[in-house]
């Protein structure tokens, strides 16, 4: 069976590597809390190299969580719902800080273990992953700025490819407050030839879809959800996807676009009764299997994330076999290397989600990374549905070469932070960068 394949996977992944001609050291690290685009609190770090150099980074968080990523450090009580972030932020200050200035930023695989041992839990809980990725990343932009480069340049100096993004214009699950049990219902504009273009034909397919949704369902149903995209008042997946393909149709794109999935089946899987439960429906393994086939069959959706729940590998591997597209390992992988290498061996999907967060420090995330291009996979880059301005992940995207990147509607800051960026990137590569959907290859 094929996958979705923008040719770009095979070659980059081995190169990223943060390097540097010398070793800034780290004048100081400073955290605060921030708020993220849900309006709860997260960890905000600045790392100082060499008393000038000034990184800072914003520590995304998820609400459709794998029970396999490190521990996010949260307070407790009544501030903030329990949300607050003051014990990261003193895990930064208190112990991370202190151990930290006046050594090396660089080379970051270096410090990101330094970080892991500090905290000395295989599970990040004693200090928080929040707090070890904020000075993770502030660090990698810091170093970068030292160096005279931009980030992505400074990651990996052969990265030039624009990635294709997975549009998220219908939301359901936890992203949502409707009865759409799959979370995000996706476009892929790969029928242009820039990422520029990929961004007007996405928006133009927004607005047609606000006013198909806003006749059809009435106005509460262009509210959106955690990541841009609408939530109407849809329980069948196909009524979704019938929505999506008339607004790609009426904005005259049917021919430079394909669909994407995230079903986060982890959420609607009932573990008692091992089935889940769709629509109101319950459904085995089989039955699933099954329906997706028919949708990638009936209504071209070529990318499936997390189609069946968190641990079923054996489930994967049975629908990657039997199923001609991409599908991609979220809650299955969290972006852990071994994960990654285990699913492999089984044959257990063809993608891997790469979540920063996830991993809990850069150097990890380049491990997850490297690992799946080893072994033949594409990676999509991606946020979480808490997200702030920090574009962090548009740097990484282009480093990787990944050809993929999903990061919400192109509405709502968070969100165009990231669109923003990745135009600015490609202005700034010029001739040299190459957008990834002239490569696709429709699966066969």
């Amino acid at each position: 069976m094929g996958s979705l394949n923008f040719g770009f996977n095979d070659t980059r992944g081995d190169k990223v590597e943060v390097s540097v001609l010398r070793e800034p050291q780290i004048s100081a690290v400073r955290a605060r809390e921030v708020l993220d685009c849900r309006g709860l609190p997260t960890v905000q770090v600045d790392v100082v190299v060499d008393d000038v150099f000034l990184g800072r980074a914003d520590v995304p968080a998820g609400r459709s969580r794998g029970r396999h990523e490190p521990v996010e450090l949260r307070d407790g009580g009544r501030r903030f719902g329990g949300f607050g972030v003051r014990r990261a932020i003193s895990s930064v200050k208190d112990v991370l800080a202190p151990a930290l200035v006046g050594s090396p930023a660089a080379p970051q695989r270096l410090l990101d273990a330094r970080l892991v041992e500090l905290d000395g839990t295989p599970d990040r809980s004693r200090l928080g992953a929040n707090a070890l990725l904020g000075i993770s990343l502030a660090a990698a932009r810091a170093v970068a700025a030292a160096s005279g480069q931009p980030l992505y340049r400074h990651l990996n100096a052969d990265a030039h490819v624009l990635p294709v993004p997975q549009i998220n214009l219908i939301n359901g699950g936890k992203h949502a407050s409707n009865d759409l049990d799959i979370q995000e219902f996706t476009i892929m504009p790969v029928g242009v030839s820039t990422f520029s273009d990929s961004l007007a034909l996405s928006s133009e397919v927004n607005l047609v879809l606000h006013d198909i949704l806003a006749k059809r369902y009435g106005k509460a149903a262009v509210n959106v959800g955690d990541e841009g995209g609408f939530a109407p008042p849809i329980t069948e997946p196909t009524e979704a996807l019938e929505q999506l393909h008339l607004a790609v149709e009426q904005a005259g794109y049917s021919d430079m676009v394909v669909y994407g999935l995230d079903c986060a089946a982890s959420h609607f899987f009932d573990a008692e009764r091992r089935v889940y439960v769709l629509a109101g429906k319950s459904q085995s393994r089989e039955d699933l299997i099954s329906f997706y086939e028919s949708l990638a069959k009936n209504w071209g959706v070529v990318s499936f994330e997390d189609p069946l729940e968190e641990d079923d590998f054996e489930g994967f591997a049975e629908l990657t076999r039997r199923l001609d597209a991409q599908i991609i390992g979220d809650d299955l992988l969290v972006t852990n290397r071994g994960r990654v290498a285990h699913a492999q061996t089984l044959g257990a999907g063809n993608a891997l989600l790469l979540k920063v967060n996830q991993a809990g420090t850069l150097s990890e995330a380049l491990e997850a990374a490297r690992q799946a291009v080893q072994g033949g996979w594409s990676i999509v880059v991606s946020e979480r549905s808490g997200e702030t301005e920090d574009a962090f992940i548009s740097d990484l995207v282009v480093a990787l070469n990944a050809g993929q990147i999903k990061t919400g509607a192109p509405v709502r800051g968070e969100r165009t932070a990231k669109y923003n960026r990745l135009l600015q990137i490609e202005e700034e590569l010029g001739s040299a960068a190459v957008y990834a959907g002239l490569s696709y290859r429709r699966p066969c």
